[in-house]
């Protein structure tokens, strides 16, 4: 859920300098022509969201070693970056390169005509010629074009403890019954198979929804659901929340009151078995239980659907009136670098993964290794919920989901009411 920046995206934490760039508070100007200059040594403007001081200091450190051109570099709060988003691609002076989100938020701006295609740097020798499959369509608009530039991402998973495991004589299940057949052996240990954090943080709820729509629906189901094309009381998401009510005597019922990071000391003291949350994680695990840490994928239900991941994606797309295009182009394929990566992660200690294959891995923990095998390996990657359609969506799921933790008994009365929700949100 993007409205929790620093637990979810800001756990980048990092040191680096100043740089070269020059850092404004609030400035959303494009690019300017010094007098006498070519289009080509056009100042260009980077527009970030990156407002926490750390990943902050990252971005500004890889955006001074650029020299092909000036960089100026506006940072702004997350939030009003959020609330400003559209008019600065819609101003008549935008900035050239802004951070944001892959999927359809970057899909609904280029519906508008406000990005810039960016396809040629995912052919031939493109900066993102060899990311994966995944990404790419990701990164496409509904033309087939490529528009966006993903340079980090994160995984999802069943997160446990090694040692718990072992503790407790059980193994990794990879499909529905045998995961249900393990919830029932830790739960028969006095032990709550499943730890979820919906007090503060209703939205950790749709982790299980989006992954129970994926294993049963599909990765295109799952978009198209998001996208208003289905019902929310349909025939499909009733059998996912059959299979979500099957999981509601595995968790571990104080859970209704934690935040998520509330909801990981029970898995860090072993007194939860399972964790299905993204990798930053690893930002509340006790540093003593972080070598322990490991995870799984969701189990599969139906062998026929192709397996999705959730993968929520950062990045940036380019602004399509912008005055420098192929400035900004340089800009991106610069960012999306190897080199550029690879230093952004290491001065933000970041668990985010790298999307260039080309960046050196050796030195990443193992947990993070296996992240980047995990996803490679997946057919399709979604991203979260509100990124795959809103935040105003998301909180028609925050209401409907919370409403069935706690009386699954009314989830047909539930989900009538979340589609009439949904249908004002989408037509809006």
């Amino acid at each position: 859920m993007v409205h929790s920046e620093l637990s979810r995206r800001g756990f980048l934490a990092g040191l680096g300098g100043l740089g070269a760039a020059t850092i404004l508070g609030g400035c959303a100007t494009g690019s300017s022509s010094d007098s006498g200059s070519s289009s080509n040594s056009t100042t260009l403007t980077l527009q970030s969201s990156l407002s926490d001081a750390d990943p902050k200091a990252a971005l500004t450190k890889v955006v001074g070693d650029y020299t092909k051109t000036k960089v100026t570099l506006n940072t702004i709060a997350i939030e009003s970056f959020r609330a400003q988003l559209p008019t600065y691609l819609n101003s008549g002076n935008p900035p050239d390169v802004l951070t944001w989100y892959a999927g359809s938020v970057a899909r609904d701006y280029a519906s508008k005509g406000f990005l810039l295609d960016v396809s040629d740097l995912w052919t031939g020798n493109g900066a993102c010629a060899g990311f994966s499959p995944a990404l790419k369509e990701l990164s496409t608009g509904a033309e087939g074009k490529q528009i966006f530039v993903p340079t980090n991402y994160y995984w999802w998973g069943l997160f446990y403890r090694k040692s718990a495991f072992q503790q407790w004589g059980v193994q990794v299940p990879t499909t529905w019954d045998q995961f249900i057949a393990l919830c029932k052996t830790i739960k028969s240990k006095g032990v709550a198979p499943l730890t979820m954090g919906t007090g503060s943080t209703p939205w950790v709820a749709s982790g299980w929804f989006d992954y129970l729509d994926l294993r049963i629906n599909g990765a295109e189901f799952h978009r198209d659901l998001l996208a208003g094309k289905h019902s929310f009381d349909g025939p499909e998401v009733k059998n996912v929340m059959e299979h979500y009510k099957q999981l509601l005597e595995f968790f571990d019922p104080k859970g209704r009151s934690y935040s998520w990071q509330d909801a990981v000391t029970p898995l860090a003291s072993k007194k939860a078995g399972m964790y299905l949350i993204g990798a930053f994680i690893t930002s509340a695990v006790p540093s003593n239980a972080v070598d322990d840490l490991d995870f799984f994928r969701v189990p599969i239900i139906d062998p026929n659907i192709p397996v999705a991941e959730e993968a929520p994606t950062d990045g940036y797309f380019a602004s399509a009136k912008s005055h420098n295009p192929q400035g900004a182009k340089d800009l991106l394929s610069y960012l999306a670098s190897p080199d550029a990566q690879q230093e952004f992660i290491k001065l933000s200690k970041s668990s985010n993964l790298p999307t260039s294959q080309k960046v050196d891995t050796s030195t990443f923990s193992p947990l993070v290794q296996k992240g980047i095998k995990h996803l490679n390996e997946t057919k399709a990657i979604t991203q979260f919920f509100n990124r795959d359609s809103s935040d105003e969506l998301q909180t028609t799921a925050d209401t409907a989901l919370t409403k069935f933790l706690d009386k699954p008994g009314d989830v047909n009365s539930i989900l009538s009411a979340w589609q009439a929700s949904a249908k004002k949100v989408i037509a809006s």
